[in-house]
């Protein structure tokens, strides 16, 4: 009688361990390695829509041209967008057929672009500091990128620093899931 009653509360202090283990395991990769984002804007569309969720990789390495990028933004508050230039990228805008340039090379962003969205509907020449980004969400005339903040201190910059993670995956709705990748565009680019 003893001995059931002592595996009895053995099996409880096993499972509470168990549970307290998962529940510590879950939300040290919650807080360094992965992370979840909710879309509060349209400034993403048609790649993310309002209450679209992805999944960030907070360990991803340094942001790329490109890559879908959570940081710190201008506001403080979490913030979503596309990374255009990195740090000594020359980003200008616009050639003569409407199109942003990389270092010379214009972009054909047909394949995120917000349809029938001009690339900018302002125009900048732009150098990348190092250790900077600039970036734009994929819905130009909705979005309040680096273009919307050029006469700020920071010049519209932001931080690398400042950046949470790589957005890797489009968890929700399930419908729309998505492995988000680099866009070739950018291969081009020197």
């Amino acid at each position: 009688m003893a001995k059931e009653k002592e595996k009895k509360k053995g099996g409880f202090r096993e499972t509470v361990l168990l549970l307290a283990l998962g529940v510590g395991i879950a939300l040290l990769l919650q807080a360094f390695v992965v992370g979840s984002f909710y879309i509060p804007s349209e400034s993403m569309e048609q790649t993310l829509l309002i209450n679209d969720r992805v999944f960030v990789n907070k360990l991803s390495g340094a942001p790329e041209r490109g890559d879908i990028v959570v940081f710190k933004g201008w506001n403080g508050e979490d913030t979503i967008k596309r990374v255009i230039g990195v740090g000594g990228d020359h980003v200008v805008c616009c050639d003569k057929q409407r199109r942003i340039t990389v270092n010379g090379t214009p972009l054909e962003e047909t394949s995120y672009l917000y349809p029938g969205d001009y690339p900018s509907g302002d125009t900048f020449d732009v150098t990348v500091p190092q250790g900077k980004l600039w970036l734009m969400g994929d819905h130009r005339s909705a979005s309040a990128d680096s273009r919307a903040h050029m006469e700020e201190p920071g010049r519209g910059f932001i931080a690398v620093d400042d950046v949470i993670g790589k957005a890797v995956v489009r968890y929700w709705p399930l419908s729309r899931g998505y492995l988000f990748s680099q866009p070739d565009i950018f291969d081009k680019v020197k």
